[in-house]
């Protein structure tokens, strides 16, 4: 979807406030609930996914099957709530062997487990909200042993309410993001992080839960 087109220091893939956020989305709903809802902490609309099994309620993108995000930042952020029921999420990326590789994280499992393309590790999440941070980059090297290239898909299962997802250049502190990306906003609205518009201007050609 995005292989061609310059990519900023932050990407959103999901935001639940606007008229048609799962425009990009497959939505997949066998057994249980999915909807928009207003949550009383975030003060906005949410994405809220509820199902006794996990597999057969999620949302995912891109919205063909065999097409790929093609989004290149080794970082990704989920904003997300903790239901207190099984929850679970995917991340699909493309490395420098030219092969898929699956990083499937939850909160059911107690143990990392690693195959040859699929890499499952185990979350622990606080009550509330959540802001949970993956270094894509390291993960890959780590488990795999080869390089990050690209994100191809991501898919995010039952139990939750999302807020956001957002790829970026580098992990960044919650003072240096634009207001909206924050999770629960401040007074001092910025439109771009000081950091990354350094970099904008710079070199416009170049473009954690890790091990």
């Amino acid at each position: 979807m995005f292989q061609t087109k310059f990519q900023e220091p932050l990407f959103t893939a999901y935001y639940s406030v606007g008229s048609h956020p799962l425009d990009n989305w497959a939505v997949q709903c066998k057994e249980g609930e999915m909807q928009h809802v207003l949550d009383d902490v975030m003060k906005s609309n949410v994405l809220q996914i509820q199902s006794p099994n996990v597999n057969a309620c999620y949302i995912t993108c891109p919205l063909n099957s065999k097409g790929s995000l093609g989004v290149r930042l080794p970082f990704v952020t989920l904003m997300v709530k903790n239901l207190n029921q099984f929850f679970t999420f995917e991340i699909t990326i493309l490395d420098n062997e030219n092969i898929r590789r699956r990083l499937r994280v939850s909160n059911y499992h107690t143990s990392k487990k690693l195959s040859m393309f699929i890499y499952t590790m185990p979350i622990c999440m606080s009550e509330g909200w959540n802001q949970l941070n993956l270094n894509l980059a390291d993960i890959v090297r780590h488990s795999f042993k080869t390089t990050y290239v690209e994100t191809v898909r991501v898919q995010l299962h039952a139990n939750c309410r999302l807020r956001r997802i957002y790829f970026s250049d580098q992990p960044y502190k919650d003072d240096q993001l634009p207001n909206v990306y924050r999770m629960y906003g401040t007074k001092n609205v910025r439109e771009k992080p000081k950091s990354t518009q350094k970099k904008k201007t710079a070199a416009v050609n170049k473009k954690s839960i890790g091990d």
